[in-house]
């Protein structure tokens, strides 16, 4: 990519055991790299560089990334974060788990700026949204897995050998598009919460993503989980960028719609499915959110040949 990254990627590499794969170019200014980190907690010093922005994935294992000035990043097995290059100079990586697997892409801003890839040339995710949207001030933002994420960063890994530059080179522009509409303020960090709560949100989330057909209230997550139910619903939104209720609407939402398109049951039973206790509340929930009814949608399903299953 350049000078300065080489070198920061020299000098990690004489600090700690640990596998990096050969990175590769992707887009001038963007570039992947896999990574495997099996040691004790290592330090990583190197240039402040406040133009280079990492997106780091952990495939498996977990890692507890500790900055210079108090944040901290914390990531389990789906779990993404974007921080620039100046934010963790200095900083500390621990492993809890004794291993982790990951990938990291990095993004020369300077460069995607005046030379975007092709199919991002009309947008301003290099100019503001990752500068300004994720990496405001140099700090680091940590974003939990969710099903979309999932389905992007998955897809880097696994693919056949003459398939995966080309894999690659979509995923990225597509994680990047999904970055630019994501629902996401700037004040949405996870620094301020202990591991031990960011791993409990984690459990309530799949819980509810789990047992969709089921109406838990917030207070009897807190009284569950043993925590306080502001505190729940604060940390909630700071992991998953968005508030409980509405998180789990989308899920609903997404589920109810793949049931209509890949399923025969009917709406009635879609709609005890996904939470509803009456069809009526459902269909208005479901056009309310697809500007489309039910049984719409389904017809327009099929109009465009998708099969029931």
């Amino acid at each position: 990519m350049n000078d300065e990254l080489i070198k920061i990627r020299k000098d990690m590499k004489k600090l700690q055991e640990k596998s990096i794969n050969e990175s590769t170019p992707l887009y001038p200014g963007i570039e992947l790299c896999y990574l495997t980190f099996s040691s004790e907690p290592i330090s990583v010093q190197h240039k402040a560089i406040s133009h280079i922005i990492q997106i780091n994935y952990c495939k498996a294992g977990q890692i507890i990334w500790e900055m210079k000035n108090g944040n901290r990043i914390y990531l389990n097995p789906g779990d993404f974060s974007l921080h620039t290059m100046k934010a963790c100079t200095d900083s500390v990586l621990n492993f809890p788990s004794g291993i982790y697997q990951g990938l990291t892409i990095y993004i020369d801003l300077q460069v995607t700026s005046d030379n975007p890839p092709e199919l991002l040339r009309e947008s301003n995710i290099f100019e503001t949204v990752l500068s300004e949207k994720f990496c405001q001030n140099d700090n680091p933002v940590f974003l939990a897995r969710n099903e979309q994420s999932e389905n992007i960063f998955s897809a880097f890994y696994d693919q056949p050998e003459e398939l995966k530059l080309s894999y690659q080179k979509v995923k990225v522009l597509e994680l990047l598009l999904y970055l630019s509409k994501m629902n996401f303020i700037s004040q949405n960090r996870l620094t301020q919460y202990q591991p031990e709560l960011i791993a409990s949100i984690q459990k309530i989330h799949d819980q509810l993503l789990h047992h969709m057909e089921q109406r838990i209230t917030i207070e009897e997550l807190a009284k569950r989980y043993l925590i306080n139910p502001t505190t729940l619903k604060n940390a909630f939104k700071s992991v998953y960028g968005t508030s409980l209720a509405a998180h789990i609407k989308e899920h609903r939402m997404g589920q109810a719609a793949k049931m209509l398109k890949e399923t025969n049951k009917s709406i009635a039973e879609i709609a005890r499915a996904v939470g509803y206790d009456s069809q009526s509340k459902f269909t208005a929930a479901f056009k309310a959110y697809f500007k489309v009814l039910p049984k719409e949608y389904r017809k327009n399903s099929l109009d465009s040949g998708i099969i029931l299953k």
